[in-house]
Formats: structure tokens, C-alpha cells, sequence
């Protein structure tokens, strides 16, 4: 059964400082980075925009142009942003983990059903 397509949860900040984790890159191979290991195609405008404002705050920084691209580096405020956010969303994929083995399916119309034996799970 596909995926419906509602929305994306996806954050580009998140995602940039991710993918200046593993090194330096431009905007160019930031894009193609984030695709290769999100699925998500970050359009220019939103990426600049993201990159501006991590810039702004602290967390990234631009390196010496090449030639005609300007790559970026994560700053250590930035990588410790990303610890964080890697922490929280382990936290809320822990606990969303928990709750769903709290509830099964009915076979009832796929209604959610309680479980009280797994109370505390």
C-alpha cells in the first residue's frame, strides 16, 4: 500500500547541520546529500534560506570561496545543536515506539484498541 504523502517531517536546518557532520560541503552537494540519505529535496531557496539563518546563529560557518561555490562547515554550537536534536529525536521515537506497543489494531474497522496488560511497556 503506498505511503500517503501528507507531509514531510523534516527540518532543513536538521537536515544541513546533518549533512556538514561528515565534512564540508557547498549548497549544491549539501542538496544531493540530504537527498541521498533523507529522501527529501530540499528546494534552493528553502536551503539558502536554512543555511542564512544557521549562519546568522552560530552554528555554521562558510569556508574560503571555490571558485564558484562557497562551502560550509558545522561549528562546534552547531554540532552540539545536533547532539541534541539527535537526542530529542531518539526521546520522541522511543516513547512513540512505547505507545503503539500499547495499543493493537482491531480488526474492527482498524480502530485502536486499548491493552491494559501493557501498561508500563
Amino acid at each position: 500500500m503506498p505511503r500517503p504523502d501528507i507531509t514531510h517531517f523534516s527540518d532543513p536546518s536538521f537536515l544541513i547541520l546533518a549533512s556538514l557532520s561528515t565534512g564540508p560541503k557547498h549548497g549544491y552537494a549539501m542538496m544531493e546529500d540530504i537527498q541521498a540519505f533523507s529522501g527529501v529535496s530540499l528546494e534552493p531557496g528553502t536551503l539558502y534560506g536554512a543555511i542564512s539563518r544557521l549562519e546568522e546563529r552560530g552554528f555554521i560557518r562558510a569556508l574560503a570561496t571555490d571558485e564558484r561555490r562557497r562551502p560550509y562547515e558545522i561549528t562546534a554550537a552547531g554540532e552540539a545543536l545536533f547532539r541534541e536534536r539527535i537526542a530529542m529525536f531518539e526521546k520522541l521515537s522511543e516513547e512513540g515506539k512505547r505507545r503503539m506497543r500499547l495499543h493493537e489494531r482491531s480488526a474492527e474497522g482498524g480502530r485502536f484498541v486499548w491493552i491494559p496488560s501493557c501498561t508500563g511497556c
